[in-house]
């Protein structure tokens, strides 16, 4: 007959309850801190985590913060305080994940909505992917990054750039980083939207390119049924061949599927040539009502479209071993900031 001693029963789920509720308060801290441009000390992280409805004293929170320096999650910056760090902002990513199904689909919605750039004034904000390289390798990741921008694979050969401790969109550039924007295409989706024009975002893929023209889809993510990016994944998982596509034509490089109402493609081409003529394109093919594009089904009275990746020369990067941390969807950045690629 088995004795259950409830007594150290009891004891072992009160200090698993008390793990679990410090994990929490560790990752409620870390989204403070991934939330600011500017380090944030314990007086000011207690203000913000009542947000989150997480109530802790001023020395509760320098506590945390010593759990978060250990581990590497956030950087001691003197006394103005803490910043988080790209291993931080990948713990929160991960710890967030199993609450932000479809979080994608959703972040693209916002995104589009967030969009205000006029192709024909070339004002507004546009959405853009943000990308950290270390200091020391960026220079290095130029030369695979051009053979992306010259071989047309980018949503636009418009970036941005930033040093440590500055902002691109949402993202604040960590200590030895720098940051590399890309315009992200669902500034596409935002300036459609702006015409009145609705476009479902289906999926993120790997496509098969054969002489340099779209063939099919080998592999498929769906937005609702994701909390990352598409692309990250593929980029991280070695799946993409961007260089090898630029330089012969012929490889598999990561865009996405999106459809519009068939009435709408008038209105959707007419936006496309303006976007081109303001520096964006981005648009890899375009279907016919009701057929199928890149072998991939499309509903009823509907056209698909695929769009390039804004990340693809960056993919590019990572296939010549250049480490680097991709950040998709990272916000809004004002056109007037951007600049050719070829000026880098």
């Amino acid at each position: 007959m088995r004795v259950v001693d409830y007594g150290a029963l009891k004891e072992a789920r009160m200090l698993q309850s008390a793990g679990s509720d410090a994990e929490k308060k560790v990752i409620a801290i870390l989204r403070v801190l991934s939330e600011s441009s500017e380090p944030l000390g314990s007086i000011t992280i207690a203000r913000e985590l009542e947000r989150y409805g997480i109530f802790l004293s001023e020395r509760a929170v320098r506590y945390h913060l010593r759990i978060t320096d250990e581990r590497g999650y956030t950087d001691a910056m003197g006394r103005d305080g803490r910043m988080v760090t790209p291993k931080g902002l990948e713990e929160l990513r991960m710890a967030l994940a199993p609450d932000q199904i479809g979080f994608i689909q959703e972040k693209l919605e916002l995104l589009a909505f967030r969009t205000t750039f006029d192709p024909v004034k070339r004002t507004g904000l546009v959405a853009i992917n943000t990308s950290l390289f270390d200091k020391e390798q960026f220079k290095k990741a130029l030369t695979p990054m051009s053979e992306a921008f010259e071989a047309g694979l980018s949503v636009s050969s418009l970036v941005a750039m930033a040093s440590d401790g500055e902002k691109l969109g949402d993202v604040v550039i960590p200590k030895g980083k720098v940051g590399f924007a890309t315009i992200c295409s669902a500034t596409i989706n935002g300036v459609t939207l702006k015409a009145g024009v609705p476009i479902e975002s289906r999926f993120g893929g790997v496509l098969e390119v054969m002489d340099s023209k779209p063939r099919r889809f080998t592999a498929i993510i769906n937005y609702n049924g994701t909390s990352l990016d598409p692309s990250e994944q593929y980029i991280r998982a070695k799946m993409t061949s961007v260089r090898e596509t630029a330089k012969t034509g012929k490889g598999r490089i990561p865009p996405n599927c999106r459809e519009i109402p068939s009435p709408s493609t008038s209105i959707v081409e007419k936006g496309i040539t303006a976007l081109t003529d303001a520096g964006i394109g981005g648009v890899y093919a375009l279907g016919s009502t009701s057929e199928p594009v890149c072998q991939i089904a499309v509903g009823p009275n509907r056209v698909g479209m695929v769009l390039l990746g804004g990340l693809n020369p960056v993919a590019a990067a990572a296939e010549a071993g250049i480490e680097v941390d991709n950040i998709s969807e990272s916000g809004m950045i004002d056109f007037q900031e951007l600049r050719s690629f070829w000026q880098l």
